[in-house]
């Protein structure tokens, strides 16, 4: 159970549009930053949403890790993204390779303003 959960809201994202309504594109990209971070997907499920008067629709991206996962969900009428990485250390520490997940999609979307958040999880009693 211990682990490691960060999160991320994202504000004011600079980044292509693309990133914020595209599916294919948005779920391929977390699939890539996982295993570039040292991950291991083992599953993933990506759904965009339709456009309303507001705007675009958004995306929300899963991908099931072995170690937990990774999910994000946007908001192109607000420029906005919610990342959530979460990790157990079960059999080894993946604090290292969440944090470096978590770095890859936030320039990816290069919001001008962030908020972050870091949970430690399911503390082993002693």
């Amino acid at each position: 159970m211990h682990g490691l959960h960060l999160t991320a809201d994202l504000h004011d994202c600079q980044c292509a549009m693309q990133w914020l309504t595209d599916k294919e594109a948005l779920g391929a990209v977390c699939l890539k930053a996982a295993t570039a971070a040292g991950l291991q997907p083992v599953g993933k499920l990506v759904h965009g949403f339709p456009a309303t008067p507001q705007g675009p629709g958004g995306v929300t991206a899963t991908v099931l890790l072995a170690e937990s996962h990774l999910c994000i969900h946007t908001w192109p009428e607000q420029r906005g993204a919610t990342l959530d990485v979460y990790v157990c250390n079960f059999g080894g520490d993946h604090s290292a390779k969440a944090h470096a997940l978590m770095e890859c999609l936030v320039a990816l979307f290069q919001p001008r303003h962030s908020e972050r958040n870091e949970l430690l999880r399911g503390r082993v009693a002693a």
